[in-house]
């Protein structure tokens, strides 16, 4: 077994330089914004990854974001649309999304297997990420019996997958819901520890049903209830949460 694992070890292509963390990190964020369908500033993409592990060493300052920016974009990894957007190459996406597949699967193995805490596993996937292998991710995969979304409702993309995804198809950002409906909650934001504590704390969790009391955009919020719970989200981060009529 061993020996099979050694030989679907990840390493760079003759003649190339293997991809350090911080590429990874940044194909990872682009990833999710894009799933979010958002394409972002320099501006935009330094404030997303300041939500990463410090741990993961990404730098976060314009110049640093810049720098990575244009390194990536002589890689062939991303570049930068008439509107200074940074969009994902056909190659970057391809890599992006094999960032992706390792870090969900690895959030659903942290949960589902390890029992770790669903706001602990975001991070400790981060450290995961980059050290596993196509071989040893395909006996991850397995032994999860295969599954479609990561424990906060993401895709898990297989490893003959389409274009990434944007939005989650039959379902609508929280911000966008009618008082007085109930919904199923079907993906929330991750990558924000404090938020994620939050959410978890009120149990606002893939496969809850809440109910909407009130959708107020002169206020800032929806107001939802959860069981006998009363909780009001802002609407920035209810934008973020996918829901569909339960």
């Amino acid at each position: 077994m061993a020996n099979n694992l050694s030989k679907t070890k990840r390493s760079a292509p003759k003649g190339k330089k293997a991809m350090s963390h911080a590429a990874e990190n940044y194909l990872l964020s682009l990833a999710i914004l894009h799933e979010d369908e958002m394409l972002p500033h320099v501006s935009e993409l330094a404030s997303y990854l300041r939500r990463i592990p410090i741990e993961e060493g990404v730098g976060t300052t314009m110049a640093s974001v810049s720098g990575m920016i244009q390194r990536m974009t002589a890689d062939g990894l991303v570049f930068l649309n008439k509107e200074k957007q940074i969009e994902l190459t056909q190659n970057g996406e391809k890599i992006a999304k094999d960032v992706v597949r390792r870090h969900r699967l690895a959030e659903r193995m942290l949960v589902d297997v390890l029992q770790v805490p669903i706001e602990l596993a975001e991070a400790e996937a981060h450290q995961l990420e980059h050290s596993i292998s196509p071989g040893l991710l395909m006996r991850i995969e397995e032994k999860l019996n295969y599954p479609d979304t990561c424990p906060y409702g993401r895709p898990i993309y297989k490893s003959d997958d389409s274009p990434l995804r944007k939005g989650r198809p039959g379902s609508i950002r929280l911000s966008e819901s009618k008082k007085e409906i109930s919904y199923k909650i079907l993906q929330i934001p991750d990558e924000d520890f404090p938020l994620l504590k939050f959410l978890v704390e009120q149990k606002i969790l893939p496969g809850e049903i809440i109910s909407v009391v009130d959708n107020a955009p002169y206020r800032g919020v929806v107001d939802i209830s959860h069981g006998p719970t009363s909780i009001s989200i802002g609407m920035e981060v209810a934008s973020r949460i996918r829901v569909a009529k339960a």
